[in-house]
Parts: C-alpha cells; structure tokens; sequence
C-alpha cells in the first residue's frame, strides 16, 4: 500500500511524498535525524518527520465510532500523545462501555504471569475485563453491548511475547459475534528482524500459538491480516478487520518507544535484545529479572570465578517478586553496553551468548532444567522446536543451528510479503 503524506516548511515549502520518484531534485533518503524520524532533503534543507502511530490519527476514525458502544483492548501502551487512548477517546466524546485488559492489566500493574481479575478501573468507573485471568477470550455476554472493538497495544515483535494470542483471541470472539474489530497500528521495535525456527504444532502454548517464527517482522495490523488471510482464527473464521496506519513508517526503521510495553522491557535496550535474551526464561540462569535492568544481564552464582561481572537480583514489586537467585551475587555477561546496532546490521537473533554460557557452566545437567529455574516454559516452548536443547548440548555450531531453521523460515518470508502494509 502506498500513503500520500505532505509536509511544510514555514507554509512555504510543500514536499509531496507520494511513493514514487520525485521529477524535481527533492530525494527522500532512509537516515535519521533522531528516533522515530524520517528525513527529506529538499535544497539542502533537512525535514525530520515523525512516525505517526495508528492512534494518534484520530481524525481517520472517529467517525467509526461516534454513536456507537465501543469496547477496547489497550493497556498503558495505549497512548494518544500524553494520555492513553482511553481517556483521550473519552474527552472526544467516544463511548467506551468496556475495557479489555492482556496480560499485566489495564494499568499495567501486574507482573508477568500474574493472573488478573475483572474489574472497575479507578479512573474512569469503566468495567474493565480481564483478558488474562479466568478467560483469554472475550464471551458472547461481554460483547453483548459492545458494537465495535478497538485494539490498541504495542507489540515487540516476537512470537513468545503474548499480545499477538490476544489479539487472535479478540478476532475470534469478534467473528464469531458479528463485531468489527478496529485495530490502531504501532510500529515494530523490532520490525528488521525475521529469525528463529518456525513453530512446531506439538509446542503450542500461552507463548506461542501459530506457525511463525521467533521474531516474526510484524506490525498487529499486519499479524491480524495474516491470522486472517492464512485461515488461522479457530474454525477458519474471518474477522471484520480496519487497520489504521502507522504514517511516516517503515519497517527499517528504528523505533524508540514512548512508554514500556510491560513491567520487565523497561528500557529500549530490553526490548531490542529481548528477541535473543528471553531465551533464557526457560534456562537455570537468571536473565535480570529482580534487578531494574532485566533482559540485558546474565549470571549465576555458580559462574563465580569464570565471569567477572556481578549483581544480584532482589524481589521487585510488579516486575519479579521471587526470582531465581533471589538475594544472591550473580555472575555473568552485562549487556547493557552491547551496540544493538549490531542485531540490526546482522539481522539475526543472536543464540551465540547461550551457547557461551552453556559451555561455560560447570552445571551443564541442569542447565535446560525450567524447574530450576522456577519457570514453566522449556526451552523448547520458547524456541518452538524439539532439537534446539539437543543441538546446544550436542555442541552443534551457530550455523548448523542455523541451517536447521530451513526452509521453514524461507517459506515464512516469502509468505509474509502477501501481508505487509509498509516497505
């Protein structure tokens, strides 16, 4: 698809970017002046453009939802400007009779794992629904009031991070009661990265659900238009879908995110390492979880002596209450220094760090041990496949791993491309 987006200078200079090459000397270039931003060069002069996300272009829809009982998905990611969506909706006169909360709530008070109960929210006296508690997905008696939903969450761009199953969840429900489904886009954090073997059936779980692989190169909107056009919604059902844009976006771009999409991402270097580093929430290792830099440490206390780096992870209310060595000195790798610039050169998932750490620990039997480590995820929950234990274990080198992953991660490429809404 290709979008008509004019800008101004001083109301002198107008540059139309229209998708095509320009006939005068103006030439669009993919650089950046800052985060989140485009930049024109026209006689010199450089114009940065902001990304601009779904929700924020109010004015192209409002008029779906004027007059109408609106109920929304949306959690504190959910943002127009400085306030959330909801709220915002609300000032304009949308009525929202219900809210929809993932996982970690509405509010985003929740820790990871945590169910969550149904209730008013303090704010605005709105019943919200928890999406992440006794039910995933929304019953015929919570839609009976509700005449169009929205979905307004931001994504990372991983299979194993659960808001994609949310919104699958939602689509069904809104097939199988007649309901339209509004979705506000926001750009991928990680949209470059397409890597990680593709899901087997036989690990389906909570963290993971279709056939994608481990960072999947999407957008919601462009997920939701998959889930539809591959017949993935349960029973094969389609869902009345309108996607509203991301504006001055693509999927080359870097993109630093406003507010944390949940507890434990709380910084962008979380989020742009945590398609490598989640993996080991399934490993007898502690990934910074009770620490304020989760995904980007690494350590045991049993790796004292053959790392030098150390901290050591506590109880940290709604993000991680008992980690795996809670109160004691961890030793590994820090990775909040690590130039992510290299994940998006490289384009690739970066498993070399596990594979350093397994040959590193002198537990080596415990190492895949999920009990251990007081998860419920193995390994292969996480990876979706059953040889990726074997493969680190049998000491099979990055790009034997590798070769492993086709041609199911090619296959998903090529089909990918039918859903795309930006370059």
């Amino acid at each position: 698809m290709k979008t008509c987006i004019t800008f101004s200078l001083i109301s002198l200079i107008a540059i139309s970017a229209c998708g095509q090459t320009p006939k005068s000397s103006e030439q669009e270039i993919g650089s950046k002046t800052s985060a989140n931003h485009k930049t024109l060069i026209k006689d010199n002069l450089k114009l940065p453009v902001s990304i601009k996300t779904g929700a924020e272009q109010t004015e192209k829809y409002l008029s779906l939802l004027k007059g109408k009982r609106v109920g929304m998905v949306v959690n504190p990611t959910s943002i127009i400007g400085n306030a959330t969506s909801v709220d915002s909706l609300l000032k304009r006169g949308v009525t929202i009779q219900k809210i929809f909360g993932p996982e970690h709530g509405f509010r985003g008070n929740a820790s990871a794992g945590v169910k969550v109960d149904d209730d008013l929210d303090a704010k605005t006296g709105i019943k919200a629904v928890s999406l992440y508690g006794k039910h995933s997905t929304p019953t015929k008696e919570d839609l009976a009031d509700i005449d169009i939903m929205v979905f307004d969450i931001q994504d990372v761009g991983v299979r194993f991070y659960t808001y994609i199953n949310t919104l699958q969840h939602v689509m069904e429900a809104c097939a199988a009661n007649g309901k339209e489904l509004l979705i506000l886009d926001r750009p991928n954090p990680n949209g470059y990265l397409i890597d990680g073997p593709i899901l087997d059936p036989q690990f389906k779980s909570g963290i993971g659900i279709q056939p994608i692989p481990m960072a999947h190169g999407l957008t919601i909107g462009e997920y939701a238009q998959m889930l539809n056009g591959e017949g993935w919604l349960k029973d094969k059902v389609k869902c009345k879908i309108t996607i509203i844009k991301n504006a001055n976006y693509d999927h080359g771009m870097e993109y630093t995110l406003p507010v944390k999409p949940s507890p434990n991402l709380n910084t962008q270097q979380a989020i742009l390492l945590y398609p490598s580093t989640c993996l080991f929430e399934g490993i007898y290792l502690n990934h910074g979880r009770g620490t304020q830099f989760p995904f980007t440490v690494i350590g045991a206390p049993y790796l004292k002596g053959i790392y030098k780096f150390s901290y050591t992870p506590t109880g940290i209310k709604g993000m991680a209450e008992t980690p795996i060595f809670k109160d004691q000195v961890c030793y590994g790798i820090d990775l909040r220094g690590y130039d992510t610039n290299i994940l998006r050169k490289e384009k690739k998932i970066n498993i070399s760090w596990l594979i350093e750490l397994y040959k590193a620990s002198p537990k080596k039997d415990d190492f895949f041990n999920s009990t251990l480590s007081n998860q419920t995820m193995p390994i292969e929950r996480l990876v979706g496949v059953a040889d990726f234990r074997k493969q680190i274990i049998g000491g099979k080198s990055e790009q034997e791993i590798r070769a492993s992953w086709e041609p199911g991660l090619s296959a998903y490429k090529t089909m990918r491309k039918k859903y795309l809404l930006y370059n």
